[in-house]
């Protein structure tokens, strides 16, 4: 397992940030209603913001090559607080997309930054469990600052003073740490092809999770509202899909790192597909079941994008950890880009329960592709069968099934199978 010493100050600073940044997300589209922005508008709003990643994608690394990991992170963190004390003072759809673009600019570099620092110091053998760690890091940031919105108010200056003021706190545990960030990368080759070479299913799997993840933390506030949640409600809500992220991060990436990590990708996104069908049909108003339900989907959904990063991290090489990190955060952007308008424009015309159809349908098209790479795809370390076993590993019974004795061509004993 990777030495966690050296990365303490750059999880740290993660953490504060990632806790300013999520709950921005669910205070835009709160303070849009107070202001009167209609749902299309916030919907337009988000993808503003992912277009800003989209952008920095190509753009970060070529930052990261010139000038280095911390001096990127820290203007990119000046940057997004500036942009966040703009947001009260020009009140407009307009305005606020084009600075929601500049803060989606910032945050996909910061996550670039963060990202390929964290895998050029990973162990191959340990790296799911620790992008599982900086995941759990991130969504218990967010989690804790979806409370600090009510006890400042969505309607005042205030909270966007917290925002910013955590924009700017994340900055000292980088500045101060000590020179054990990674060396500037030597060259950088934004190559999509190559990068869905090496992993069509994390490619996938990012589209996706862009779509349905994109639209849970931008939208989902208003679905929680039409439900008939207060902002305390609001803040509940989100938290406890957020919380359900943290509670199966960690144990899905030690079983990624286990068994065959396409079965791993497979389960959560099985899953996620469950808890938006509850959501969708079982849960409908009921504020109890919503939260059973979001906490379900949140502990599924939220995990598919460090365990498509482990599953292409695992297949690059050492010079290619800043590809994967900026290639992933593209295909990402691109499917959230869409994700806040689609799902609005399915939520105005189909009701509020649409909202998790939708996710459901993305998620289910991305089963069926993570089914059809695990037949058809490479073995990767552990073969499909190698990878089975070690799951039924937790249960004695079906470990001792999957132990029967087998011929030389891999099958199962004609004589033992009979019960002989």
């Amino acid at each position: 397992m990777t030495s966690l010493r050296p990365l303490i100050p750059l999880l740290a600073a993660a953490g504060v940030l990632l806790a300013g940044n999520g709950m921005q997300g669910t205070l835009i589209a709160l303070r849009a209603g107070i202001e009167g922005f209609s749902t299309i508008e916030v919907g337009a709003m988000g993808a503003a913001y992912f277009s800003g990643f989209l952008v920095a994608c190509v753009l970060a690394p070529r930052l990261l090559q010139a000038v280095g990991h911390i001096r990127v992170f820290a203007a990119l963190c000046a940057v997004a607080a500036i942009g966040t004390l703009s947001l009260p003072i020009a009140v407009s759809p307009i305005a606020w997309g084009f600075i929601r673009f500049c803060m989606g600019f910032c945050f996909s570099g910061l996550f670039t930054t963060i990202e390929s620092w964290l895998n050029s110091s990973a162990a191959p053998e340990g790296r799911a469990r620790l992008l599982s760690l900086y995941r759990i890091i991130d969504l218990a940031a967010v989690t804790g600052a979806q409370f600090l919105i009510p006890a400042f108010g969505a309607g005042g200056f205030a909270i966007f003073s917290v925002m910013a003021i955590l924009f700017c706190l994340s900055l000292v545990p980088v500045s101060l740490s000590d020179r054990s960030s990674p060396a500037p990368p030597e060259r950088f080759r934004f190559d999509l092809k190559a990068l869905w070479q090496l992993s069509p299913l994390a490619c996938t799997s990012c589209l996706s999770i862009g779509m349905t993840n994109s639209a849970f933390r931008l939208i989902s506030p208003l679905y929680a509202q039409d439900i008939g949640l207060d902002e305390a409600g609001v803040a509940l809500f989100i938290s406890a899909g957020i919380a359900g992220g943290v509670l199966l991060q960690y144990p899905l990436g030690w079983l990624s790192d286990r068994i065959n990590r396409r079965s791993a990708i497979a389960i959560s996104t099985g899953g996620a597909v469950f808890a938006g069908l509850f959501l969708s049909f079982v849960a409908r108003e009921d504020a109890t079941l919503n939260m059973v339900g979001i906490f379900l989907f949140g502990a599924f959904a939220m995990p598919i994008y460090s365990l498509s990063a482990a599953h292409a991290n695992s297949r690059a090489d050492s010079s290619q950890y800043v590809l994967v990190a900026a290639g992933l955060t593209f295909f990402f952007s691109i499917g959230a880009i869409f994700g806040p308008i689609v799902a609005s424009m399915v939520m105005e015309r189909l009701g509020t329960s649409a909202l998790f159809v939708y996710t459901s349908a993305i998620h289910g098209v991305l089963l069926v592709y993570t089914g059809v790479r695990q037949l058809t795809g490479p073995k990767l370390g552990k073969d499909s069968y190698g990878g089975f076993v070690a799951l039924l590993r937790t249960s004695p019974v079906l470990f001792r099934l999957a132990q029967r004795p087998r011929n030389s061509n891999g099958a199962a004993n004609p004589a033992e199978s009979k019960g002989q």
